[in-house]
């Protein structure tokens, strides 16, 4: 429960101020999928284009985020949804600071991914599926965690022992098995342009 000492702090500069000043509308871009679908690796490639292109953007990975703010979590069901309703509440302030937020995280509950919307706000949130087959995801997986997944290493490991459910109506469908990230890169930006979050030249 929030203190009643706790106020909110008006600011002298506006978001709409901000965004006017960087020439974009700051939001949030929700990546979510598997366990090694290629929500990180969009997303990172994706700030880069848009850095390159003068926007402010900034990626939150799963695994950094978890090692300072959400370092006190695990990954059971109540401390999942902790881990998300935290990263909801930094998404939200950074994209009052005027920036496109990045955001790359397994997040395998609609009602997780429904709670992290409210906070964002729905006008500013575009929810982005990267589909690909828990099969294909084990075989590029890169930590491995499958594997100790499957020989019990690992408990509750979202596409082995925990559940995925997918998103029911997504703003963009990126599929890693059909398209390689060039093309996923280009979607995004497309998608961006189309709901006037950027301007493409």
């Amino acid at each position: 429960m929030r203190s009643p000492q706790v106020f909110w702090h008006p600011r002298l500069v506006s978001r709409a101020d901000r965004e006017r000043l960087n020439k974009h509308r700051s939001g949030v871009i929700w990546f979510t999928g598997l366990p090694a679908s290629g929500k990180s690796t969009i997303a990172h490639f994706l700030e880069k284009e848009l850095f390159d292109r003068g926007i402010r953007a900034y990626v939150l990975d799963g695994d950094n985020i978890r090692h300072g703010l959400c370092g006190d979590l695990g990954f059971s069901r109540e401390d999942r949804r902790e881990n998300l309703r935290r990263i909801a509440e930094v998404c939200r302030l950074m994209q009052e600071a005027g920036l496109l937020v990045l955001a790359a995280f397994v997040s395998p509950y609609r009602e997780d991914r429904r709670l992290v919307r409210e906070i964002v706000g729905e006008a500013t949130f575009l929810e982005v599926y990267v589909r690909c087959s828990p099969e294909t995801c084990e075989k590029r997986d890169p930590k491995g965690l499958y594997r100790k997944a499957r020989l019990g290493k690992i408990q509750g490991f979202t596409g082995v022992d925990a559940p995925y459910e997918e998103p029911e109506t997504p703003d963009l469908i990126l599929d890693t098995e059909e398209e390689d990230l060039e093309t996923c890169v280009q979607r995004v930006l497309e998608m961006l342009s189309e709901r006037r979050f950027i301007l493409l030249l």
